[in-house]
């Protein structure tokens, strides 16, 4: 359900676009020097609210964004830095609350990136979706060096079915909608910059155009902080979701870009998504 794709995207796609005036992702910079703002660990809670007509501000599910370091061999990848670890980014969202009653709405979406932290391009893609009955896993692996991507997709409940799959090219630098928000989180973002972002999903590669927008102060669970809204065009015929819509991110002005708040509007109606905690450095477990 590529609605609730983007949420997942966006609160998380919630960086997962955001930049500067570059007319190509080579010449994006990558900050490698000095620790990163989401390492060694950090977890990002959120929460999602659904308002359409007369339902207003139903919550609707939750949201959990996790950074880590893992031993380089996880998923069978490498690093080329030298660095001792790879990057693992995972996104979950979770329907919760009288809006899942309501309309017996039930799903959870889990996905996990790897990436190599010195080129911090994506190296391998697993996702989770489940849909009330309706399970799918999916697996995306890159070929940095080759430019390809090629991702399957299978039904868990009928292992005899014949997986889905996509195959697609790249050049340069490629994220997919959870590491291009941390990816995001590196750059530097100042007022009346564009760029465009190549995402991977679902086999498919998107160039997706950044607006960054107004400075101002926003009320968030940090306080009142100042805030950069950025504007993403993932809707559209050519965008990541072929309806009309409009998706919104504000992240801290500072240099840790943390996503605070996210905002999708299209004709289902307006979800509105919150962060609610921060947890630096959680404990592993």
């Amino acid at each position: 359900m590529k609605v609730k794709l983007t949420l997942l995207s966006l609160t998380l796609i919630a960086a997962s676009i955001l930049m500067c005036a570059i007319s190509g992702a080579a010449q994006m910079r990558v900050a490698v020097a000095g620790p990163r703002p989401f390492e060694p660990a950090e977890e990002l809670l959120y929460e999602a609210e659904f308002s359409r007509a007369l339902l207003r501000k139903l919550d609707i599910a939750d949201f959990r964004l996790t950074a880590t370091r893992v031993p380089p061999t996880v998923n069978n990848t490498a690093t080329t830095s030298g660095l001792p670890y790879t990057l693992q980014f995972t996104g979950e969202a979770k329907s919760k609350g009288f809006f899942s009653r309501l309309f017996n709405i039930h799903f959870l979406e889990r996905v996990i990136s790897i990436v190599e932290p010195g080129s911090f391009t994506v190296q391998n893609t697993k996702r989770l979706d489940e849909q009330g009955s309706r399970v799918r896993s999916s697996e995306a692996v890159y070929d940095q060096p080759n430019g390809t991507v090629v991702w399957t997709e299978r039904d868990p409940k009928n292992p005899t079915r014949e997986p889905r799959v996509l195959s697609a090219t790249f050049k340069g630098q490629v994220q997919d909608v959870i590491s291009a928000i941390y990816f995001l989180r590196t750059q530097p973002l100042e007022s009346g910059r564009t760029f465009e972002i190549p995402i991977t999903d679902a086999g498919r590669v998107y160039q997706v155009p950044v607006r960054v927008m107004e400075k101002r102060r926003l009320k968030s669970v940090l306080g009142r902080v100042e805030v950069l809204r950025l504007d993403v065009e993932l809707f559209g015929p050519k965008g990541m979701i072929d309806t009309a819509g409009r998706f919104n991110i504000w992240m801290t002005a500072d240099q840790r870009h943390i996503p605070v708040r996210a905002k999708i509007k299209n004709e289902f109606g307006t979800f509105d998504i919150k962060l609610k905690k921060i947890i630096q450095n959680p404990t592993q477990k």
